[in-house]
């Protein structure tokens, strides 16, 4: 039997895998996510095994060492870029997460923030609620077409590849920048490489992010890279707040730079850049583009199993390091 500790209330069926297989289970009873201080705590109220956590947890050296019993950490998430994985395997310590089970709903939820910003849902809503509509007029809301219409993708992965098909089936034309060039989705897909991030920003109309966060990608999307878009275009992000220089953004949007922004993700999260939340053009969700029920019980269901597994000694199969 392992003790094993959930940092905070989740769906179904983690906690119940979990005790079936034998194992004692305790999850944090705090309504939100631990602060670092209380993480930490509580890690030292007792010796658990495993933790299963998600990503409003730092996994640093600080929580490692606070709690050097436990052999697992099993991430409900499919980034990793809130665990020190160099730290983790200096202490032979397992990492796992949950990718692929993600790529449907925040494929969607893409899709659903492209068509909300580009055909001004959010700021029509609002005119109607505030009573301003007095009658259909020929100059009311023009917006964008999106079929015949470029999407740039930075990152072609699950997300980005499955992104790419939805579009492609709304006639857009998709062109994508990524580390690895993918011969089979262009032919599968009938999109285009570009051969770098500034190419792409100069011909597209709309820019969706799908890259991981890492040093390579902080403030992938800057000032200077703003400049390069159209005055016209729209930026979507439903990867990581910090690939996008939130300050910037948040400048070009006020000076109308580009025309509109959706974000599902912040740089300081929850907090947001001063102005941002004010502006007409942009579209703010609260981190929920993999918030459905099919694709978070499979979150669950998934780190639970490598716990699991990892106590059965077998390799869990989203293991990380």
């Amino acid at each position: 039997m392992a003790r094993i500790f959930i940092t905070r209330n989740i769906i179904d069926p983690a906690a119940s895998l979990l005790e079936k297989a034998g194992h004692e289970v305790t999850v944090s009873q705090k309504g939100g996510a631990l602060t670092q201080n209380e993480f930490i705590e509580a890690l030292k109220k007792r010796e658990y095994d495993a933790v299963l956590c998600t990503l409003n947890n730092t996994i640093d050296e600080s929580v490692m060492d606070s709690a050097p019993s436990v052999k697992i950490f099993a991430n409900y998430a499919v980034g990793i870029d809130n665990i020190d994985l160099k730290a983790a395997k200096e202490r032979s310590v397992t990492i796992t997460n949950t990718p692929g089970v993600l790529s449907e709903a925040v494929a969607e939820h893409t899709i659903t923030l492209m068509f909300g910003i580009v055909k001004r849902i959010p700021e029509a809503f609002r005119f109607v609620k505030d009573g301003k509509f007095v009658g259909w007029a020929p100059m009311l809301f023009l917006t964008t077409q999106l079929k015949g219409a470029t999407l740039g993708l930075i990152g072609l992965g699950r997300i980005g590849s499955r992104v790419a098909e939805m579009a492609a089936c709304m006639g857009m034309r998709v062109v994508y920048f990524d580390i690895n060039r993918n011969t089979e989705s262009e032919e599968r897909l009938g999109i285009s490489y570009v051969e770098t991030i500034e190419s792409l920003l100069k011909k597209s109309d709309v820019v969706s992010l799908h890259v991981p966060l890492l040093d390579s990608t902080h403030h992938l999307i800057n000032k200077e890279r703003l400049a390069l878009m159209k005055k016209t275009a729209f930026l979507v992000n439903t990867a990581r707040g910090p690939i996008v220089d939130e300050k910037a953004l948040t400048s070009a949007l006020q000076n109308n730079d580009i025309a509109g922004a959706a974000l599902d993700v912040f740089e300081n999260e929850p907090e947001l850049t001063l102005g941002l939340a004010e502006l007409p053009n942009v579209i703010l969700t609260p981190h929920m583009a993999s918030s459905t029920k099919e694709t978070r019980s499979a979150m669950s269901e998934m780190a639970a199993q490598s716990i699991i597994d990892f106590f059965e000694e077998k390799t869990p199969k989203y293991i990380v390091t």
